[in-house]
């Protein structure tokens, strides 16, 4: 369980950091936590969509589909982490700079 929230942890800071950098424009004018908060979402919504899209059959375990490290899933997990942190910058009203 311990490990479950470590690797959640250290996951949403990465994706959402990535997610951050890719923003486009002047949208990722928000806080660290909500980084973080973007890159779990990010995680999570981004393993769910590929896992629905591309799942081949039904012994498929959702968190790694392939032998190794799955780019494909990862790149999915950027993406949704991108629509994330512009969403958020939308909601805190802090897509423009002061």
């Amino acid at each position: 369980m311990l490990w479950t929230i470590i690797v959640t942890l250290v996951g949403g800071v990465i994706i959402g950091s990535l997610g951050k950098f890719l923003a486009p424009g002047n949208r990722d004018n928000i806080p660290f936590w909500l980084t973080v908060v973007c890159g779990i979402i990010g995680m999570l919504v981004g393993n769910t969509l590929y896992y629905a899209i591309f799942k081949d059959s039904p012994t498929d375990k959702w968190d790694n589909m392939t032998k190794g490290i799955d780019w494909w899933r990862h790149l999915w997990q950027v993406v949704v982490a991108v629509l994330a942190v512009m969403a958020a910058s939308f909601v805190t009203g802090r897509n423009k700079r002061a």
